[in-house]
């Protein structure tokens, strides 16, 4: 199976796409994030405005290591922001952050997707984990019942990741119209800000559909659609 020319072609599909995206949102990072807003402030700052301007009081900001690794944690109620972002006072900073608390205004809203994501993170570690491996297990012994098992599983993980595109489209939606209604940038910089969000919202796009390349496949293979020869 790991020499199958199908199985190598689904991964360098999957591979160039998430390659390509990773270029995009390194090359959008870099240029906006020399860019400095009009205004001045923090990504911290700007995070900060936007949760008292939505009246979300029980969101706390604080920093975290790591290149782009901002993410809100909606157990703990936390903005996490990386370094560049938390004292960058960039286009691409304010951006990214307002990002972040777009996730807290949904939360605080109850986004439905947000909610069907969180429900679901239990099935996508489980089919993450053992997905694939059971899947494989299932074709190499000729179980075709444990292998549709797998192929269930793994499916919820690949689920998970579909459901990820509308809560990442949707949390840059909301940040971008924040940041210009506030004024925290307009014109250029407002600019600045879509394509930063575009370019990130691109790598989820490339691992969703690597993902469902992968369902695909391994669905093909144990034999759930057509003939696996």
């Amino acid at each position: 199976m790991i020499f199958d020319p199908v199985y190598l072609l689904v991964l360098g599909v999957g591979g160039v796409l998430s390659m390509v995206a990773q270029v995009w949102v390194n090359s959008a990072f870099k240029k906006w994030s020399r860019v400095p807003t009009s205004r001045g402030m923090t990504g911290r700052q700007i995070a900060q405005a936007i949760l008292d301007a939505q009246g979300i009081r029980d969101v706390g900001i604080e920093p975290v290591q790591g290149m782009l690794s901002d993410h809100y944690d909606p157990t703990a109620k936390m903005l996490r922001l990386s370094p560049d972002i938390y004292n960058g006072r960039s286009v691409a900073a304010a951006g990214i952050a307002a990002h972040e608390v777009g996730h807290a205004i949904q939360h605080k809203e109850g986004y439905a997707m947000m909610k069907l994501r969180q429900k679901m993170v239990p099935v996508a570690n489980i089919g993450t984990n053992l997905g694939l491996w059971i899947t494989i297990a299932g074709i190499v012994i000729g179980l075709s019942g444990l292998a549709t098992v797998g192929v269930v599983l793994f499916g919820g993980a690949v689920a998970f990741t579909l459901v990820t595109l509308p809560v990442e489209f949707d949390a840059s939606a909301r940040a971008k119209r924040v940041l210009e209604a506030q004024g925290f940038v307009s014109g250029e910089e407002a600019r600045g800000v879509n394509t930063v969000l575009s370019a990130a919202a691109a790598t989820y796009v490339a691992a969703a559909v690597g993902a469902v390349l992968q369902l695909v496949y391994w669905a093909w293979r144990a034999g759930l659609m057509g003939d696996r020869r």
